[in-house]
């Protein structure tokens, strides 16, 4: 007994419990067994029912056991913490169809497996279906009721109690909840009763369930879920949302124009003669005329009447009252305040107090204040549609007056913004006009400016002389000699206009080229004027001259004089001093200029003013335009400095000689210029700086290794008839980066190089130009070294003779030397040195010992090879054998014999 117990607690701790279903052929809808263990916990799935088997479906499902609860799709659960005993071994599942009024029941027997089989026990309920079921009872009550108490509601009863003793019980709001204690009823007899009086604007409605169950417990009917509705009564008045409300409308406005809206609440039940309310207007202050409506069912106030004038009364209060009952005598009331602020526009235009005004200003005086006006408004102060703006209309085509307006007092004040001339007018009419900020706004009624006449009377002032305009002039030649008279500047006395009485003094004279007459105002010459002068701008000179009348009034004016241009300048080159790289030019523009005006300057002529015939035939000047000309050399001038007199002549025969100094350079830029002796007309001595010397020297120590190579190499030559040098691997194996020709092609003459024409290489002394092009010829450079001569070519510098004996001392040769001679020079020697370098045993030369290097083109698969000699046995050169491609093609190449 004991084994079989510990096997069942073994099998029930995942509380999930094996369901099986007996249906039994004759009585499929009437048993079932489930085998469960002894104890459940609460919630939780014991197993499943077919409910099909006894109908498709089952509108009300119950169960007679209160410890077990069945859903719909036939899970039965337990509904808290079940210990199974003898007594407790099933119960019913009680299955009715409202529709076709058929009840089936099916019996649940709840095996332990625990227990021996023997021990199984059973209970089974059977419940037989009524005529009548359990339904819901409408209930109601009214609120506020006075008893007396207990308050008998109704009887609630089951059909169950015609076989049973049922016992009834209610629970919910009111009952065991708050608020506690307000109904119950009576177990036997299902009276229901209240005990105390409801507020249904604190509880509308109460829900509580009733209870039917017989005196074992068991629960016959379901739950009846009972509404007792509390019946609403008109005790509780309309209430205004506001105590007052403030509403504006601008006057003048439109009949039936909204004012505003009040708004009521009230508390009875919605949707009732209770809380259907109605608003109207008790009274109005003040009373007269009837201006304002109100809608009964909206609360919406309108206007009754277009003629709001805010100027008349400006604000109305209105007693609004609102009742419930839909207005009707008996109905709850309440009121309220209402006031009603009418809005200001702009239906009043600005007049005028006066229509003429009278008054007077001193002439010559501006930005004073000369009259005030004032207007009257009956619109809003201090608001756009009371503030004035002025205008003045006619009288004021010059422009002297002005009229604003003062934001304090709205007036308008009238200025005087420019002088006026009392002997030019003597009263001036004006007329203004005036308008408000705000546009007019009355309807029907067409706007209209209000205007009025101001009379100014302009009072004479004895004035001082006027130097009007304040600035003359007038034109004299220069160069007049002193002493010469003119015009001079004239003031005039505006009472008289003349200028008789008027005294001149002079203020200002930069150059005291002038005096002033004090009478007159005429000017005197005390000096030549000069239009060229420094601080003459566009030929105008001036001065100051104050004039003054007998009683010591002033005025001051500016006298310009203009000075008349005479031809007193020749025209000159103000750069006197020209440079002429030989190297890139040959010529240099020179630019003349005149300071006087063009009808006394350009076109300019130029000419050399010079009767020495070197000049002449050095020098040549061309004519550009009309301002400048080219000067350039000719017969090839030896480079140093010149000084060439240039004459310059302007269209009226007027000329100067200018001395130009003439720098010829050896330089690309006129920046590289540097003097390398002084002035000289013919051959004189060129100076070498330091770094000249040094290069000379470094050349010469240059020139003789070369020589001295020469020599050994001859004679090693006399000595071993190998044709190729032990390290011929080196020789051969040189990195060639350009191998196309350009414009610097290089021929290797075994230690003599020669560059192209125009190309520059380090020669013996320093760097060696080899030539220039000139003309399409080309001309070549030969040196000599010890006495020999270097020649830099025709065209491009001087000669110079190197004698190592007077330490750089260097003298000038004229000697040339043409291609041909060049030619024939080289080509002897260089046969020389030809015949004693390599030769086989044939005396023959190695094929490509001296060759011209040009573009192979494209297409070898190995690259481009260069000149290779003959390999003898003895030079070791097995490491061509290990060498790439292009390298290895290069190798068979020169082991060819």
């Amino acid at each position: 007994m004991a084994a079989a117990r510990a096997r069942s607690a073994a099998l029930g701790r995942p509380l999930l419990l094996t369901l099986t279903i007996l249906t039994f052929a004759c009585d499929a809808c009437r048993q079932v067994t489930l085998h469960v263990p002894s104890r459940l916990d609460a919630e939780k799935f014991v197993g499943r029912v077919n409910l099909e088997e006894c109908f498709k479906s089952a509108n009300l499902i119950y169960s007679s056991d209160p410890d077990f609860q069945v859903l719909e799709d036939g899970s039965v659960y337990t509904t808290h913490a079940v210990h199974l005993s003898s007594e407790t071994r099933g119960f019913t599942i009680l299955l009715f169809n409202t529709e076709s009024q058929e009840e089936k029941k099916i019996s649940v027997f709840l095996e332990d497996q625990t227990m021996e089989p023997k021990e199984t026990h059973s209970k089974e309920i059977v419940l037989k279906r009524a005529k009548r079921r359990w339904a819901p009872i409408p209930c109601s009550m009214v609120e506020n009721s006075l008893g007396p108490f207990p308050l008998f509601l109704q009887q609630i009863q089951s059909d169950a109690a015609q076989n049973y003793t049922i016992y009834y019980s209610i629970r919910g709001p009111g009952v065991d909840k708050e608020p506690l204690n307000l109904f119950y009823v009576e177990r036997d007899t299902g009276n229901l009763f209240c005990t105390g009086s409801v507020d249904r604007e604190q509880y509308e409605s109460f829900e509580i369930t009733a209870f039917a169950t017989t005196p074992d417990g068991y629960t016959p009917e379901y739950p009846l879920p009972l509404l007792i509705k509390v019946e609403d009564e008109n005790d509780n008045a309309p209430v205004f949302t506001e105590t007052t409300y403030v509403f504006t409308v601008f006057e003048n406005c439109r009949v039936g124009s909204t004012v505003g809206q009040v708004c009521a609440t009230d508390a009875d039940e919605p949707d009732t003669m209770h809380t259907r309310l109605q608003y109207s207007v008790l009274l109005q202050l003040p009373s007269s005329p009837t201006l304002f409506a109100i809608h009964p069912a909206t609360g919406v106030i309108t206007t009754t009447s277009s003629q709001l004038d805010r100027e008349l009364m400006d604000k109305f209060q209105l007693t609004i009252k609102v009742q419930d009952m839909n207005g009707q005598y008996f109905g709850l009331q309440s009121t309220a305040t209402c006031i009603i602020n009418i809005g200001d526009v702009n239906d009043n235009l600005p007049i005028f107090t006066r229509t003429s005004y009278v008054t007077s200003v001193q002439e010559n005086t501006v930005d004073v204040e000369i009259l005030r006006v004032t207007v009257e408004d009956k619109d809003l102060i201090n608001t756009p549609n009371w503030r004035a703006n002025y205008t003045i209309l006619n009288g004021n085509g010059n422009g002297n007056f002005k009229i604003v307006t003062d934001p304090k007092t709205n007036e308008g004040v009238l200025c005087v913004v420019k002088p006026l001339n009392y002997e030019e007018k003597q009263q001036v009419t004006l007329q203004i006009g005036v308008v408000n900020e705000a546009p007019y706004s009355r309807d029907g009624i067409k706007s209209a400016m209000s205007t009025a006449t101001v009379t100014i009377n302009i009072k004479d002032q004895d004035e001082g002389p006027e130097c009007s305009p304040p600035v003359q002039t007038v034109r004299i030649k220069e160069n007049l000699p002193s002493g010469t008279k003119s015009n001079g500047y004239k003031a005039y006395d505006p009472e008289t206009r003349s200028g008789g009485s008027l005294r001149y003094k002079k203020l200002s004279d930069p150059k005291g080229w002038v005096t002033v007459d004090e009478n007159s105002g005429s000017i005197t010459l005390s000096r030549s004027l000069d239009r060229e002068a420094e601080t003459i701008r566009n030929s105008i000179y001036n001065i100051t001259v104050l004039a003054s009348d007998n009683d010591g009034r002033t005025c001051t004016g500016t006298l310009g004089i203009v000075i008349e241009d005479v031809n007193d300048n020749g025209p000159s080159i103000p750069k006197n001093t020209v440079i002429i790289c030989k190297t890139t030019k040959f010529s240099a523009d020179v630019v003349a200029v005149d300071p006087d005006e063009p009808t006394n300057g350009s076109p300019f002529e130029f000419s050399l003013d010079s009767s020495n015939s070197e000049v002449r035939n050095r020098w040549r000047l061309t004519k550009i335009n009309d301002t400048a000309a080219r000067l350039s050399y000719q017969n090839d001038p030896p480079f140093g400095s010149y000084v060439v007199p240039v004459r310059v002549q302007d269209r009226l025969g007027l000329s100067t000689v200018t001395s130009l100094t003439v720098h010829l350079c050896d330089c690309i830029t006129e920046s590289d210029c540097k003097i390398r002796s002084s002035e000289r007309t013919g051959g004189g001595e060129v100076k070498l700086g330091t770094w000249a010397i040094l290069a000379i020297l470094l050349g010469i120590a240059l020139l003789f290794c070369i020589l001295f190579t020469l020599v050994c190499g001859v004679s090693r030559s006399t000595k071993q008839l190998k044709v190729l040098p032990d390290d011929l691997a080196q020789q051969n194996l040189i990195v060639s980066n350009t191998e196309a020709p350009g414009d610097d092609k290089v021929y290797s003459t075994n230690g003599l190089t020669t560059h192209a024409v125009g190309t520059s290489a380090q020669g013996v002394c320093g760097t060696l130009e080899t030539g220039v092009k000139t003309g399409g010829q080309e001309a070549t450079e030969m040196v000599r070294v010890g006495h020999q001569t270097l020649d830099r070519g025709r065209g491009t510098g001087y000669h110079q003779t190197l004698d190592p004996c007077r330490a750089g001392y260097v003298e000038t040769d004229n000697c040339r030397y043409n291609y041909s001679e060049w030619h024939s020079y080289t080509q002897s020697r260089l046969g020389e040195k030809v015949q004693q370098c390599y030769q086989d045993d044939d005396h023959q030369h190695a094929p490509d010992y001296v060759l011209t290097y040009n573009y192979e083109g494209k297409g070898s698969a190995a690259g481009s090879v260069g000149c290779c000699s003959d390999r003898q046995e003895e030079d070791g050169l097995e490491f061509l054998e290990n060498l790439e491609p292009k390298f290895r093609t290069l190798a068979e190449a020169c082991t060819r014999r």
